[in-house]
């Protein structure tokens, strides 16, 4: 193999001493001198076009070569691999090293979910609009050290005017655990737009719908960056993307999330929907009147007059009330 590199390296210099000696033998033996020139002239020619086209050809086969062993490195690693349960544990590896590039090819960066909340967290830093989010409710907003940060860079978003909708996908028994009171009531005083989306509202018919295939755990950073968790999470937790297409399938689905969803309202210390509270409520600390008022009653051709007297029992209710009208003309 060796003698082999040694001649392919020295076949230019071999064509070159051909050509010379044949350009010397027209020259001073046929005293062709002519046929001597032209000669001479080819052989350098050849011999410059033969030493570029072997880089080339040595270059390309260079990195084929590389390619190739890197390509099937895996496959020749497994190749190897005797035991058959090591076998077998082999194929599930490269299984999952397959969805996760694959992922990649998407334009989805896998996260665990440590990385999934510190990432959520710089994006809330970074938005500059709004950010709008659905979520579970899961657990552990007031007390895990990951979302309690993540929360924190929600509320330095607040102080710089950012809007922030989350929309709290539960089922209806849910609302009344003190638990969930309590983290939606302290979203909702801190300035969130929190919504309330019931799951049983969100189901559609059929296999291949939207609500079967999304995980309820997304948010998206000024409609240009979503992270979301995978409906099964695995060896990874969640995942981020920037893809315009991606995004826009998620705008989607936020969209009809949000369609189903209802505003609420702290009435008497509870979060309840709009369409559920009895009393005069707050909404996003706004005083809004439930029961509409009642007009003032004009008796007659009193119109423009001193009202009338109302007589009654001393600290008595409407019904021991009586209308005295004004005498009129004589």
């Amino acid at each position: 193999m060796n003698i082999k590199i040694k001649i392919q390296n020295m076949a230019v210099l071999i064509e070159f001493v051909t050509g010379a000696a044949l350009g010397l033998f027209f020259h001073q033996v046929l005293k062709y001198e002519e046929a001597s020139y032209v000669i001479f002239g080819v052989g350098v020619l050849l011999s410059l076009a033969t030493w570029l086209l072997r880089e080339d050809l040595d270059h390309v086969r260079e990195t084929l070569t590389e390619q190739y062993l890197h390509s099937h490195e895996l496959t020749f690693a497994i190749a190897q691999i005797s035991d058959p349960e090591c076998q077998g544990k082999a194929q599930e590896l490269v299984a999952g090293i397959g969805k996760t590039i694959a992922l990649l090819r998407q334009g989805y960066i896998p996260l665990d979910e440590t990385e999934f909340y510190l990432y959520g967290a710089k994006a809330a830093d970074k938005a500059l609009k709004q950010i709008r989010a659905v979520d579970p409710l899961t657990p552990g907003w007031n007390s895990r050290g990951a979302m309690v940060n993540f929360y924190q860079s929600n509320l330095r978003a607040l102080q710089r005017k950012v809007d922030i909708m989350r929309i709290f996908v539960l089922n209806r028994e849910e609302l009344q655990d003190p638990e969930t009171q309590k983290v939606l009531k302290c979203q909702f005083q801190d300035g969130i737009d929190v919504r309330i989306a019931f799951r049983d509202e969100l189901t559609s018919s059929g296999e291949s719908t939207w609500a079967n295939t999304c995980s309820f755990n997304f948010a998206l950073f000024d409609a240009r960056v979503v992270t979301d968790v995978f409906t099964h999470p695995g060896t990874y937790y969640g995942r981020k993307t920037k893809e315009p297409g991606e995004v826009a399938k998620y705008l989607r689905l936020l969209d009809l999330i949000e369609h189903n969803a209802h505003q609420v309202v702290c009435d008497n210390e509870l979060i309840v929907p709009v369409g559920e509270a009895v009393a005069p409520v707050t909404v996003n600390s706004t005083v809004t009147e439930l029961s509409p008022k009642k007009k003032p009653v004009t008796l007659g051709d009193n119109k423009g007059k001193t009202p009338p007297k109302l007589h009654g029992a001393k600290g008595g209710s409407e019904s021991a009330v009586s209308i005295i009208p004004h005498p009129g003309p004589a």
